[in-house]
């Protein structure tokens, strides 16, 4: 027989405080974006609410899937170098990205 979990209060499933890197900022798509030192770029622009990093050539939108740098789901335009992994690339300060369009090409193109 399954014995339910016992309820927990809210804080017991809390995560203890985080040490947080230094405070920086990229830019998406021309927006500026606030991230800390340590985060990938997959976890800046997941913590920004954005969930699609690129499309594929037919046209479909793909996001993060794995996080491990497998999957290739979240290629993105860096700097103007295109299929880099977004889960696998640090942030830096004034980094630009964008989303990554079919093989390789970014918003302006290939």
């Amino acid at each position: 027989m399954n014995t339910p979990l016992p309820a927990r209060a809210a804080d017991e499933r809390r995560l203890p405080s985080l040490r947080r890197g230094a405070p920086l900022t990229l830019h998406f798509e021309g927006a500026p974006l606030a991230a800390c030192e340590g985060e990938s770029v997959a976890a800046a622009l997941l913590a920004a609410g954005i969930r699609r990093f690129r499309a594929t050539a037919s046209g479909e939108p793909r996001g993060p899937y794995c996080g491990i740098g497998v999957c290739f789901d979240c290629l993105v335009v860096i700097d103007g170098l295109a299929n880099v992994r977004a889960c696998q690339t640090a942030v830096r300060a004034d980094m630009k990205i964008s989303r990554q369009l079919g093989w390789g090409e970014g918003p302006d193109g290939p």
